[in-house]
Order: structure tokens, then sequence, then C-alpha cells
């Protein structure tokens, strides 16, 4: 898109012909819903996996490609659900990535339940809580403290004492009401007391602080509970209702590498798994887990669109070629401008090649032909799907040879280009007719 991007600033004409390139923008992504793209129900899970693998192949992960598209795709239909308009949604919000040191990339692996990265809080309390009734928190769960600036005026020291033994019962009362409503796991954002820790020990409890409150949100909307950041009702009483609880089949903690991690498994609304990876250090890591975000966007987009295209090159390289013919029909100053943003569009496939050290001159003559071919003669439109082969250096069927993308992201790609270039344009415009001050006060 960047590159686009640039071009399409660097090469438009100026700002009057925002317009027309807004008409083949228009056009050409019509062309690419209308021509171009193939449904995806004629593919089935390859697709997907093909999809995944495009996307990782300019990455980290290109080298187990087939092993981590393998696990992507499993990790997006794990989170399939219907929304309440009847639509299948996959959101892959649901899917947490946890990222552990050691072992080989290859060892990552697929858990079903939701992960924190957190122990339980004291050693005493259970390692598993079947079935579970999760508490979600946004509060402190230490001692009460009165706050700064109340004054207390205490002669008898006894009376002292009785103001600690009630900072320390209010926190008590709290921790009764939660778990006289039911609650067997309770999750905190914040701290709990050492003090406090007793209780849920007793009740036979699991108790887990500082969770990140992104965790915290996932988790309530997985398991159907209510986050509460506050224990006040309406007649400014304390309560804790049940209705506030999440449900899940299994809470329990395990041992990842050197990291205790609770497992929420089996949860009431939606269904929520999580990606353990591994790998060396955390440059690897962190690497992975960019390069598996993306993958698991384009296997959600790929699944939500229904329609794929072919990758390297080929929707370009046939917008190219059909924005020119149709430039060619027009008989206004509307001709110049959507030829030039033809011809941008070939920088993604000259860029491509020359990132594969390939002649891109030679290469990109080629594709146009093709693609000139499958737009004029009718038993050739099969050709429509040639792009380039990048380790070969030569044009090939990419839908054939599985490197294919979401229609929907392709799409985007064109608006978002356009509409950066288009802005880039009206901003010279702009700086073009301001007026020199400085010759004006000379004049």
């Amino acid at each position: 898109m960047g590159a686009l991007t640039r071009y399409l600033s660097v090469h438009g004409l100026n700002p009057i012909s925002e317009a027309f390139q807004e008409r083949g923008l228009t056009e050409a992504c019509k062309y690419v819903e209308e021509k171009l793209a193939i449904k995806f129900d004629k593919l089935g899970r390859v697709s997907l996996l093909n999809c995944a693998k495009t996307s990782m192949s300019s990455k980290l992960l290109s080298s187990d490609s087939d092993f981590f598209a393998n696990l992507v795709v499993d990790a997006v239909q794990a989170v399939k659900m219907t929304n309440a308009r009847g639509e299948i949604k996959y959101p892959i919000k649901g899917i947490n990535i946890l990222k552990a040191h050691g072992k080989s990339a290859k060892e990552s692996h697929l858990l079903k339940g939701y992960a924190l990265n957190t122990g339980r809080a004291a050693q005493g309390m259970p390692m598993k809580v079947s079935p579970a009734r999760i508490a979600c928190l946004d509060f402190n769960l230490q001692k009460t403290k009165m706050q700064l600036g109340v004054q207390v005026l205490v002669t008898d020291p006894r009376e002292l004492e009785k103001i600690r033994q009630r900072e320390a019962d209010m926190t008590k009362e709290r921790i009764e009401k939660i778990l006289k409503a039911g609650a067997n796991v309770i999750l905190t954002t914040k701290g709990i007391d050492d003090m406090e820790l007793k209780y849920f020990v007793e009740a036979g409890a699991i108790a887990v602080r500082r969770v990140r409150k992104e965790d915290l949100r996932h988790v309530a909307k997985a398991t159907g509970a209510t986050a509460e950041s506050t224990f006040a009702d309406m007649e400014g009483e304390e309560t804790f209702d049940s209705s506030f609880l999440g449900y899940a089949d299994e809470v329990v903690e395990e041992r990842i590498a050197d990291d205790d991690v609770i497992l929420i498994k089996g949860t009431k609304t939606t269904s929520a798994v999580s990606v353990i990876l591994r790998g060396a250090n955390d440059f690897m890591l962190d690497e992975m887990d960019r390069a598996l975000h993306d993958a698991l966007c384009i296997v959600k987009r790929t699944l939500e669109s229904n329609s794929v295209v072919a990758g390297g090159g080929a929707v370009e390289a046939a917008l190219s070629v059909y924005l020119d013919y149709l430039a060619t029909t027009l008989g206004s100053r509307e001709q110049l401008a959507i030829a030039e943003f033809a011809e941008s569009l070939l920088i993604i496939p000259k860029v491509l090649a020359v990132n594969a050290a390939k002649d891109a001159t030679d290469l990109v003559a080629k594709l146009r032909a093709y693609h000139h071919t499958a737009q004029i003669k009718a038993d050739k439109k099969h050709l429509s799907s040639m792009g380039l082969d990048l380790v070969k250096g030569t044009v090939r069927n990419n839908l054939e040879a599985g490197v294919i993308e979401p229609a929907m992201s392709k799409v985007k790609i064109l608006q978002f280009a356009t509409e950066a270039a288009i802005t880039i344009l009206r901003i010279d415009d702009m700086i073009k007719l301001a007026k020199d001050e400085s010759q004006d006060g000379q004049d």
C-alpha cells in the first residue's frame, strides 16, 4: 500500500484529477469484485492454508509456514461465532498469544481455552476448579485505608484500634460477598493483600491478581461475566450479585516453560483459544507474534468475505491493463488521470520483482501480455490469475500455485492508498496557493 500511495502522490496529475482518480478507483474495485474474485466456497480449507502461507511468505515464519498455517486456521475456526444479526464472525481478539522462551518454533501449540500469563495468588489455593464461576473485578482487594486528608480526633487508644479493625473488616466483608454469590475463581486487575488471601484459601477458591485489563475484558466476554469496578449499588450500599459471575467448565493452573499459566476452558458464550509460541529469545518471539497476527487477520478476512484473488502482482497487472483500455474510451481529461492510475498500479509487481533481485522490466512486460490476452480472448480467461513466481523468476498461475489473498483486503488496500495519495495532493495544492508575504511587502 505504501509504494502505491507514494507513486500515486508523486505521479498524480494535479488536484483537479482527484475526482477522475476516484473514478479509476471505483472501476478498479468493481473489476476486482466482478471479474477477479473467486468464491471461497469452491476452494475449502486448502484455500485458508494458502492464504495464511501467502501472508507468512515474506516473514520469519516462511520456512515453517506449513506448520503455522495449520495452527492459524485451527485457531480462527475455533473462535467462530454467530452475532445477534445471524452473521458468522471470527473475533480474533478471542485468540490469546502467549510467548514462552525455550524449545524450537515448531513446538508452538494451540490450547483450548483462554490463557492468562500469571499464576494463583497463593500456593494453598486449589490447582483446578470445575465447574468455574468467575468474578471479574477491576478494583483493589487490599486492606482498606482511610483517605488522605480525613482527620479523626481520637483520645482513647482503644478507639484507634477499632478504626484499624474496621478497615480490615471492610475488605473481609467484600470478599465474603463475592464468595457468598458463588464465585470460586476471582480475577482482579489490582492487588490482593496477603491477609485477605487466606479467606480465598479457606473457601477453596482460585484468586488471581494483577490481571491485564485487556485479558479481563476478554475473559468477561467469553464467560458471560460482568467486569465490576465497584461494589456500590443505586442505594449507596455495597452488594455483589451472582448475575455478575461468568461460567466456564474448568479453570486450571498449568506450567509452561518457566511460567505458571491460568487456563480458562469451556467458556460459556464464545469459544476462546490460546496460542503458545516457543522461541529462542524475545526478538524472535516478537517477530513470530507479528507474523502470526497478520496471518490470523488474513484468514479471518477470507472467511468473512468468502472470496479470494490471486497474489504475486496478478490483480495489479490485470487492473492496469483494464484501466489502460478504459482510459482510451474516454474523450476528456479523465483519460489522462485514469491512465496515470493504471500505470501506478504496476509499481506493485515492479517492487516485488526488484526485492527478489529479478529483472523487473522483463517480468512486468510478460505479466501485462498475459493479462491483455486474458481480457481480449474469451477462451483465455484463466490467464487472469497469472502472477509472479519470485523464486524462479518466472510468471505462473498463482491461483493454482496457492498464492492467494482475500479479495476484501485487496479492495481496501486500493481504497486506502488512493485516499492517502489524494490527501497528499491536496496538501501540495494548498502550499502552492499560499501567498508569499515577503514578496508582497517588497512590492
